[in-house]
């Protein structure tokens, strides 16, 4: 019973997660993160530019420029410049963590991630796993 409200919670987090990821101005992805904890949403994410930077994520080329914020280090971020924690916390991504991302998520106390699709590069996932950090891969509709 415990399991099946659980993964109830997880498809909503994670469905929230994909709203918040259509804010991204980001053409090719548009990724949104939410960190949860003890039921409550403590932070949120998507991925963009940095502050003060217009608000175009693709060079000519149509690549990523390299300064583009990953939604779950933005979500990250937010909870370092308030007064909460990450201890214990759950992410909500709707790709999964690339490399860069998943130190930042292991090292911010985070437990648990859920995700919605796969990134090519599962480097960042098979750290996570090393890490003890529980991976649940959810599809959401």
């Amino acid at each position: 019973m415990k399991d099946q409200k659980q993964l109830k919670y997880d498809r909503a987090y994670l469905k929230m997660a994909a709203e918040w990821g259509t804010l991204s101005y980001c053409k090719r992805k548009q990724v949104g993160a939410l960190i949860v904890k003890d039921r409550m949403i403590i932070s949120d994410g998507y991925n963009g530019t940095p502050s003060g930077f217009e608000n175009v994520c693709e060079d000519d080329d149509y690549q990523t420029k390299w300064y583009v914020l990953h939604a779950e280090a933005n979500a990250i971020l937010k909870v370092a410049a308030s007064t909460q924690s990450c201890k214990g916390a759950t992410l909500y991504i709707t790709l999964s963590p690339c490399k860069e991302c998943s130190k930042l998520i292991h090292q911010s106390g985070i437990v648990r991630v859920v995700y919605a699709k796969e990134y090519k590069d599962k480097t960042g996932l098979e750290f996570l796993k090393k890490a003890g950090v529980t991976l649940t891969l959810l599809l959401i509709d």
